[in-house]
């Protein structure tokens, strides 16, 4: 009898043991589950946002890493000052298929110095009617992307 009872005596621990950690790992999946975010619209303001002009090109870094850009012009066709805006750019496959997908910030072209710099909006805002060169910056692009231009999507806008 007292071989059973050593036994039950010697399990509960892990018994134990186990409904503890199953019942951390419930607590914390509970805690860390994210609900799935509703996919967001694009601005109000990002109607009056135009995309033109727009031509791709690579680049080499003096370290030999390269870099892709998507040039253009963006125009402000509304009534307030752009200060901030984000475009989803979208890279299709040869099937047509979302190859790579990146939301990146709308950066215009200062020309004043031996080369051309992208700054922020905010560092130089776009003016009702005005329309300014720009630049986006990929370090990286996937290698089933199908080289024709991606799909272009201004999503976030900030005005003043």
């Amino acid at each position: 009898m007292k071989l059973g009872s050593e036994q039950e005596s010697s399990r509960r621990p892990i018994l134990i043991g186990i409904v503890v950690v199953g019942i951390v790992v419930a607590i914390l999946a509970a805690i860390f589950r994210t609900e799935e975010k509703k996919p967001v619209g694009p601005s109000a303001y990002a109607a009056n946002l135009k995309l033109s002009d727009l031509k791709t090109r690579a680049a080499q870094n003096f370290i030999g890493a390269t870099f892709s850009y998507i040039d253009g012009v963006v125009t402000n066709t509304g009534n307030q000052t752009v200060i901030h805006a984000e475009v989803q750019v979208t890279f299709k496959d040869e099937m047509g298929q979302t190859a790579q997908r990146e939301e990146i910030p709308i950066r215009v072209l200062r020309t004043g110095g031996p080369y051309d710099e992208a700054v922020d909006l905010n560092l130089s805002p776009l003016a009702p009617g005005q329309s300014e060169p720009f630049r986006l910056t990929f370090e990286n692009i996937s290698a089933q992307w199908n080289h024709a231009y991606p799909d272009m999507q201004i999503t976030q806008v900030s005005v003043r």
